[in-house]
């Protein structure tokens, strides 16, 4: 169990020590600025897309309750316009 651990600890060692080299090669590369740069600036886009995501969010919940109102109103209006007697219907009969 320990040699399984300890193997584990060897391989993430390896691989942290590999990740430096290549970032390390990678920042001397040229043009790394600008690669790191868009990178900086993708975050950005991305972090404000998701800022107008949940306002967007908030703007559905409102236009679903006001869906539901409209329903009501259009079920209250047309029970209410079936029980309303016809005008001139009664009067011509007599």
């Amino acid at each position: 169990m320990v040699d399984q651990k300890q193997d584990k600890q060897d391989l993430m060692g390896k691989l942290a020590d590999l990740s430096e080299g290549a970032i390390q090669r990678l920042s001397d590369a040229p043009g790394a600025d600008r690669v790191l740069q868009a990178l900086k600036g993708l975050g950005d886009r991305v972090d404000e897309l998701q800022r107008r995501t949940r306002g967007f969010e908030e703007l559905e919940k409102r236009l679903s309750a006001v869906e539901k109102r409209v329903d009501g109103l259009a079920k209250s209006k047309s029970s209410a316009s079936r029980r309303a007697p016809k005008s001139g219907s009664t009067s011509e009969k007599a």
